[in-house]
Parts: C-alpha cells; structure tokens; sequence
C-alpha cells in the first residue's frame, strides 16, 4: 500500500524480457537503505526488488504489466517517480494508493493557473470512476481531481510547484501517456452500489419450506 507522495525520481536504465517474465533497471538513491523483496511503486506500478547494486535497482515486472501500463513507452534516461511501501504508523499524507494501474490515460492540455499547472487528460475507459474533488493517482502522485468531462472522457487536475519540479511531472507533454489508478475507496463503494441494484431472488413457498420455515 502507498499514499501517492513520491519520495525519489529515478532514471530508467533498461527493461528486457525474456518470455512473460521481465526486469526493470533503474538507477536511484535512497536516503534509507532498501531491503530486497520490499515493494516499490514506479510510477505508480507496485514492483517488487531483486536485486541492488549501489544506485543501481533491478525489479521483476510481469509482461501483463508492462503492456497494461505506461512502461512500455519509456526509453533509457526517462524519469520514474518511486515511492516506498507504508509502514504501520506512517503518515498517509495522498491517499490510499494500491500500485495496481487501473489503465492509462493521454495527456490532453497542459496549461498554467498562476503559479500551477493544470493538467487535462483524457481517461474515456474510466471516467465512470472519476469524480470531482476526489483523489486519483497520475504516475503514482496522488492528485485531487478538479473536474470531470463525462461526455469527453477527460478530468483535469491543478498541480503546484513543488510536486511539479519534484517529480516526474515536469517531463510530460502532450500526447504522453500516464498511468492511473482511480480511488481505492471508491471502487468499493461503486460496487456495493452496482451489487445492491440487482434484484433479489424471490422469497416462495417451497423456499421457505426448504429452509425449515415451515413444517
């Protein structure tokens, strides 16, 4: 589990294949020492550590990841947005963040609101999920939706100035595509809501009978 606020950007070094099983190669550094196996999110995908050669970090990524996320359109010396896994008693200062990317979206707009940016991205596959003035997490950042074009398939998010120059963000460009991962609570309550809309099976006689209602 993560919270959206990334705590290094990293430059990807490599990914390789061979078969359905991958590596992902990135060079990072950590004011704390990593364990092997531990989980990090890079941008916004809950990988897995195996192996650690100083700055150099290698994760085992499966193919189904690779190709259901923005991985695949990076190349050497893209930035990476890292967030280590939370701890018991640490402080959740996003939002509750699985690393399991929903889908992708493509940046639309880019555009400045004073000292912000606003970034409008088009998400048709899940703007059912996407609600103003909730959270969303864009390449694993934890962000507050500000509006929803249901009819476009776009939301718009405004970004300040520290988490654009401290992430990965300040990279993006039009027609780039991002990694999204709708709000964890929501999706529950979005399927409770769908479950209690199916009709309930009809109470008979012989059901009650074979129950042991009745006699």
């Amino acid at each position: 589990m993560f919270t959206g606020l990334v705590q290094q950007v990293g430059r990807l070094e490599r990914i390789s294949f061979q078969g359905d099983a991958g590596r992902l190669a990135l060079s990072a550094r950590f004011d704390s020492p990593l364990q092997i196996g531990e989980s990090i999110a890079v941008n916004g995908a809950c990988l897995t550590l195996v192996e650690q050669h100083g700055e150099k970090l290698v994760f085992d990524v499966l193919r189904e990841t690779f190709e259901k996320t923005a991985l695949q359109d990076k190349a050497p010396g893209a930035p990476l947005n890292l967030e280590r896994a939370l701890r018991m008693g640490d402080p959740l200062g996003g939002h509750l963040v699985s690393g399991h990317v929903d889908g992708t979206g493509a940046v639309r707009r880019i555009e400045s609101a004073g000292r912000d940016k606003v970034l409008v991205v088009a998400a048709p596959a899940l703007i059912a999920e996407i609600v103003p003035k909730g959270s969303i997490a864009i390449d694993g950042i934890s962000l507050t939706v500000v509006d929803v074009g249901a009819i476009e398939g776009t939301f718009s998010v405004h970004v300040i100035p520290h988490t654009w120059s401290q992430t990965a963000l300040s990279a993006l460009a039009t027609g780039v595509r991002v990694d999204l991962e709708t709000d964890l609570i929501g999706k529950y309550v979005r399927r409770q809501a769908a479950n209690a809309c199916v009709a309930a099976p009809a109470v008979t006689w012989d059901k009650l009978r074979d129950a042991g209602f009745l006699a």
